[in-house]
């Protein structure tokens, strides 16, 4: 199980499966190989749902997204 949480205060924001961190991995660009950390905002979650996205991992992270304009995630296995 892999585990997200809000990059900088280590807040959990839930869990998603290996698929879905797949996805994660192949929609949005990496800065380096091990790269473990992603911007998001309401306009990406808008094109993953557009794409197909499970809706399970956009829940998860509209519901760590909030009212804000952005959030920084990262993920732990």
């Amino acid at each position: 199980m892999i585990r997200l949480y809000e990059k900088g205060t280590n807040a959990p924001l839930g869990a998603i499966t290996e698929a879905q961190l797949q996805f994660l991995i192949d929609q949005l660009e990496e800065e380096w190989l091990e790269d473990q950390d992603y911007t998001i905002t309401p306009l990406l979650l808008d094109t993953f749902e557009a794409e197909g996205a499970d809706r399970e991992l956009v829940s998860v992270l509209r519901g760590g997204l909030g009212d804000r304009e952005e959030i920084e995630v990262s993920w732990r296995r």
